[in-house]
């Protein structure tokens, strides 16, 4: 036995440094695995208890029956290609070629990671802005690329602060990371970022990544505003987007990519030696499925209203709300309730009180903790209701 453990310090040992050091579980595996061992409530992790449509599932089943069951093209199947790019199309005003500018990937996490490898070489900086997604940065730094941070102004709504971005630009950025509707804070873009955009990728010739999974879910009748509706922004930008978060199903982990053909020419060498292809029968069943746009159509006025039942409710509580513009979460300031970190308080939401949340913090490098704690209303009713019966009480 001794031996034996020897033997694999050693290996161990000649691994060398690891390319990601600091990375460990996620805060959402830690949470969700907390409140299933502590029977909480789970408003952490970023996914619906309730199922996706059974006209979606028979499309499935078609498709399995069908006979696609082998490997799909690379770029992804033609007929769900077609179909995205006829969405952006009507949407934003850009038409995407489907043969050539669009890639079906295995969720857009993939798709994150393999477009800045894709466009990131050693030694690149690359624009993060702060709240930010967890996996940006480990794909930067498995891209031999250094993350820059620029924080959302959070004493003003999460508003990107566009002279402060600009200013920390130099020779060696790269690419400009962004996300909206934004996740954890659920700030939209407004017309005004997408002109200050524009200045910046016209005096520099950035590249920019867009991650857009949650573009159906905006709220109170405005509209998601896509870099892609923008002719000089759709030059440079890798817009990414997520069935799992349109069609309640992201378990299915498919995801796409829309970008200029030069650009999607440099993606698509990644993707294919990084999963090659994606779930053929369900490419088809959302192809067959998503002919008919009223599931997107229809997703901001059902996720509004889950939105403002939730918010409703925890206005009762002595948690202060903070707007919610978009996306399926919302935060909440807890300072009148504990004056803990903002992870142990999470700690403590999950085994004493029964409801698990995520730390807004871990989304910054290094934490900042402002005592705000973000929520997931991505739930049935009786299980928000049956979350703010023990938020009321704290």
């Amino acid at each position: 036995m001794s031996n034996d453990r020897s033997n694999t310090a050693a290996s161990i040992a000649r691994l060398g440094p690891s390319k990601l050091p600091r990375v460990g579980t996620t805060v959402f595996t830690v949470m969700s695995a907390l409140a299933a061992k502590h029977g909480a409530v789970n408003l952490g992790q970023g996914f619906p208890d309730f199922d996706c449509d059974p006209r979606l599932q028979r499309c499935l089943a078609d498709a399995v029956m069908q006979g696609h069951n082998q490997y799909a093209p690379m770029a992804g199947v033609p007929a769900l290609r077609r179909v995205v790019a006829a969405k952006n199309e009507r949407l934003y005003g850009h038409r995407y070629d489907a043969e050539s500018e669009i890639t079906i990937t295995a969720g857009a996490t993939q798709a994150i990671l393999s477009a800045v490898l894709a466009l990131v070489r050693a030694g690149d900086e690359v624009i993060v802005l702060e709240p930010a997604y967890d996996s940006y940065v480990p794909s930067i730094l498995l891209a031999g690329g250094t993350p820059v941070f620029v924080p959302l102004d959070h004493r003003n709504g999460y508003a990107p602060d566009w002279d402060r971005v600009r200013a920390a630009m130099t020779p060696r950025t790269r690419l400009l990371m962004l996300n909206f509707p934004h996740n954890p804070t659920g700030r939209r873009i407004r017309e005004s970022d997408l002109r200050a955009l524009e200045a910046i990728v016209d005096q520099t010739g950035v590249f920019l990544l867009s991650d857009e999974v949650y573009e159906h879910i905006v709220f109170d009748g405005e509209p998601h505003r896509s870099l892609a509706g923008s002719p000089l922004l759709a030059n440079q930008t890798v817009v990414i987007s997520s069935f799992g978060k349109t069609i309640h199903a992201t378990g299915w982990k498919i995801g796409t990519v829309c970008a200029p053909a030069p650009i999607t020419t440099e993606f698509r060498k990644v993707h294919q030696f990084n999963v090659f292809a994606v779930n053929t029968p369900a490419q088809h069943a959302l192809a067959a499925y998503l002919e008919d746009p009223a599931p997107y159509l229809n997703l901001p006025a059902f996720y509004q209203a889950k939105r403002d039942f939730f918010c409703r409710g925890l206005a009762l509580s002595r948690f202060r709300l903070l707007p919610c513009e978009g996306t399926y979460f919302v935060l909440a300031d807890y300072s009148a309730i504990s004056n803990l970190s903002e992870e142990k308080f999470a700690h403590e939401m999950v085994t004493k009180h029964g409801v698990a949340v995520i730390p807004v913090s871990v989304f910054y490098d290094p934490p900042f903790d402002a005592r705000v704690a973000r929520f997931c209303f991505a739930k049935k009713d009786e299980t928000l209701e049956r979350a703010l019966e023990r938020l009321a009480k704290i």
